[in-house]
């Protein structure tokens, strides 16, 4: 299944922090050998402040602890460096006056909206100028690449309310974000999500190739939050069908089509989007599909049930290996279930909905056959989805049948529900005629 995995296409829009907790999931999951995952994971460690994370891992890969794998002297070298820096900010860094002025509840209380205020009420009365601010957000920026995201967060939070920077401030949200994915605070995540939202479709943004490619980052950084937030799956819909974003996707990231696919097939409130996701799926077979794309496409496009139930066989495994797939949900009252039970419960539904549109008698042993279901689990799930969904169909257990019932309404109602259209149509036109004389014929008496 590693032909379906998305990390090496994911990974490119992530900050490699984020990239970290894809590589622990596939660890687990065992999809690639370990010292490959363990190779990477150092690639990506020689980028960040995390020197002991990194110096175990090396350990790990090249020895473990009987001191023939131990890290070379330049790993040393870099942790005494970090840890020298770490002290450095605590006691005789720029931002320490400022880290006094907002651990004080009350000289925070000074602070207002007007940032320029701000500035100079701080360099008035507490010599804290410019070149403090910045030093926070370096030193929040340097407490991430070690790995402690709550502190940077804090820091980064109160670098926004100082600072005059535009483009810091923007770089400063991004990393908030960051921070707070992994710390896994999903609603103050999807808060920062709006605000890049917001700030990247203003007009003003940089350039249309920039805009473009921070939307590409956008949509790749939310799906941490979409499919661990309770509000998820509405989200990711909204945001990946705005037509930007969709052609976002269909510019440089059709691979994002796998979760839009997901998120559609399991909200049963959102179906009407389901048309405008089967168009884009066949606008992009060519270059990008995978067995959940190639599901719909089968059971909407092709009408090919055979094909369907291969695809769905082959979802599960696609569903199972995806980091952002491959995990349990919440379903309300601390109930959590895989994604991919609930995936596959709709999915079934799909073809069973689909089956009964073009046939009139079912062979409930073939539509078991399509559904992938033993006959008597297949007999019990369709008694309850046509009772839940008030089908007008019947189960006839001794042909072992199901028989749809087809409505046909009578002439009579037709002509009558016609003559009501008409009727609103003529009312409404004779008003379009007649309102204008009127309003005419007032004029003509007040001359």
């Amino acid at each position: 299944m590693a032909e379906h995995d998305l990390t090496a296409r994911l990974a490119p829009h992530l900050d490699r922090h984020l990239v970290f907790p894809l590589l622990e999931f596939l660890q687990e999951r065992g999809l690639y050998p370990e010292e490959e995952i363990l190779a990477a994971k150092l690639r990506l460690l020689a980028g960040t402040n995390m020197v002991d994370y990194a110096m175990a891992i090396h350990r790990s890969l090249h020895g473990g602890a009987d001191g023939d794998g131990a890290p070379d002297d330049g790993m040393a070298a870099r942790r005494a460096e970090v840890v020298d820096r770490l002290v450095r900010i605590q006691q005789t860094g720029p931002a320490l006056p400022l880290y006094a002025f907002l651990r004080d509840p009350q000289l925070v209380q000074l602070l207002r909206p007007d940032k320029q205020y701000n500035l100079h009420m701080l360099q008035e009365r507490f010599q804290i100028g410019p070149d403090q601010i910045e030093a926070l957000y370096d030193d929040a920026k340097f407490h991430f690449e070690c790995g402690y995201y709550s502190d940077a967060a804090a820091y980064l939070y109160q670098y926004r309310v100082l600072s005059t920077n535009s483009d810091r401030s923007v770089r400063a949200l991004w990393g908030i974000s960051a921070s707070e994915i992994l710390n896994r605070n999903w609603d103050a995540a999807m808060e920062e999500l709006n605000r890049l939202k917001e700030i990247i479709d203003s007009k003003n943004f940089s350039s249309p190739l920039n805009q473009l490619q921070n939307r590409i980052w956008l949509m790749h950084w939310s799906l941490f939050i979409f499919f661990n937030h309770e509000n998820g799956r509405n989200g990711i819909i909204d945001l990946f069908f705005q037509d930007r974003y969709l052609n976002a996707i269909q510019t440089n990231a059709n691979h994002l089509l796998r979760y839009l696919a997901v998120a559609v097939v399991m909200n049963k409130r959102r179906r009407n989007m389901l048309k405008e996701l089967i168009k884009v799926i066949q606008q992009e077979q060519h270059s990008y599909k995978d067995p959940i794309t190639e599901f719909l496409e089968c059971l909407y496009v092709n009408y090919d049930f055979d094909g369907a139930q291969q695809s769905l066989m082959e979802c599960e495994q696609v569903i199972l290996n995806d980091p952002f797939l491959g995990k349990r949900i919440e379903l309300g009252n601390s109930t959590t279930v895989p994604l991919r039970d609930e995936f596959f419960e709709n999915a079934r539904q799909f073809i069973f909905e689909t089956y009964c549109r073009i046939h009139r008698c079912i062979d409930i042993s073939i539509l078991a056959e399509k559904l992938n279901m033993r006959y008597d689990e297949a007999e019990l799930w369709i008694m309850n989805l046509v009772k839940s969904s008030k089908l007008d169909a019947k189960i006839d257990s001794a042909s072992g049948t199901l028989i749809m019932t087809v409505n046909r309404v009578d002439v009579h109602e037709q002509i009558i529900e016609s003559l009501k259209n008409l009727n609103t149509r003529t009312y409404m036109l004779s008003q379009s005629i007649v309102e204008p004389a009127q309003a005419a014929q007032q004029a003509a008496k007040g001359d």
